[in-house]
């Protein structure tokens, strides 16, 4: 009688530790977003995007606010990945960064961001305008 309560003992801890694995597996999707930013001082963000996530595609809303050295205007598109979300939503929320940067006409531009559900962007694209920038910024993702 013993070794059988010891072995559904064991049974029960191997269940218990194999469905907690299960959903501690985080998965990723694919993300492009277009961002205009403008400032003087305090710069603001806004743009689209949209992520690709089991096949499905999302539509994002972008905003954002940055205060530091910001002076210009500038468009980037960015393409990567998102990281660590087990359903499309864990993508919204706020993602704070600090950044310097420049764009005179073409530049490039990759930053990797983190936001309060645990997600990571990791992004890269193309930036084009005339901006100058030293400044805190946080960026809000949403699902629309």
């Amino acid at each position: 009688m013993r070794l059988s309560s010891s072995f559904r003992t064991a049974l029960i801890a191997l269940a218990a530790l194999a469905v907690t694995s299960v959903s501690a597996f985080a998965d990723s999707g694919h993300v492009t977003i277009r961002i205009v930013k403008a400032g003087f001082v305090i710069g603001g963000s806004g743009g689209s995007g949209v992520l690709t996530f089991h096949g499905r595609r999302y539509p994002l809303s972008v905003g954002g606010l940055s205060y530091g050295f910001t002076f210009g205007a500038s468009e980037t598109i960015f393409h990567g990945t998102v990281t660590n979300i087990h359903r499309a939503s864990d993508v919204a929320g706020v993602y704070g960064q600090a950044g310097v940067g420049a764009a005179i006409g073409r530049g490039a531009q990759a930053v990797i961001l983190t936001n309060q559900n645990g997600a990571t962007l990791a992004l890269s694209g193309r930036q084009a305008g005339l901006i100058v920038s030293a400044d805190l910024s946080g960026l809000a993702l949403s699902m629309r």
